[in-house]
């Protein structure tokens, strides 16, 4: 369910995917939601096999209340190509995941990325790089400022890409889900923010 909708979405939409739906892309929508608030930016999530209707893993809501974020109101949702090409910016838990989204609508692999691949992209971005990018808001502006520093920025390896996936795991993988995460959303929220 997105967290903005509505008249208040004038700064862009961004899409959070990964398996399942319940863990690692609801603790990530959540977490944005919260620090883009009153941006105008609306943030939601979906799975590439999501388990449609559930609540977000118990686990990922007690690191999301610690966080002083929001787990309540959420339904998993199955990704479909509408809600791909309603996005101006995707962002999977791992490059696997893009894999799965990108064949729905195609224009999409110019605005989707593995999350730590897009905080790489715009750890040091500036406020300049993301006004001259091309695009009808800020989140598409932000998007393109980060396809534009692919060749500048080394990419991870494969195995140093994605965010571990939790589900049925113990707690311990979940923290280790949430340190992975925060290692690479600030830089994404800064640029979101600028």
């Amino acid at each position: 369910m997105s967290a903005v909708s509505g008249p208040d979405v004038t700064n862009g939409r961004i899409l959070v995917v990964c398996t399942g739906n319940i863990c690692r892309s609801p603790y990530i929508e959540r977490v944005l939601a919260r620090e883009l608030s009153g941006t105008g930016i609306a943030v939601s999530s979906a799975g590439t096999g999501a388990l449609v209707g559930s609540p977000v893993d118990p686990e990922s809501a007690q690191r999301l209340v610690a966080v002083g974020a929001n787990a309540e109101g959420f339904a998993a949702r199955q990704i479909t190509r509408e809600i791909v090409a309603a996005s101006d910016l995707i962002i999977g838990a791992t490059r696997e995941h893009l894999s799965e989204v990108v064949p729905l609508h195609p224009r999409a692999l110019r605005y989707s990325f593995a999350l730590h691949d897009l905080g790489d992209l715009l750890a040091d971005v500036t406020p300049q790089e993301i006004a001259a990018a091309p695009g009808h808001n800020r989140v598409a502006k932000v998007a393109a400022a980060a396809i534009g520093r692919r060749g500048i920025v080394n990419p991870r390896l494969p195995e140093q890409s994605g965010i571990v996936d939790p589900y049925r795991q113990s707690p311990e993988v979940f923290d280790q889900m949430v340190t992975e995460i925060s290692a690479s959303l600030p830089a994404v929220v800064a640029a979101l923010r600028h």
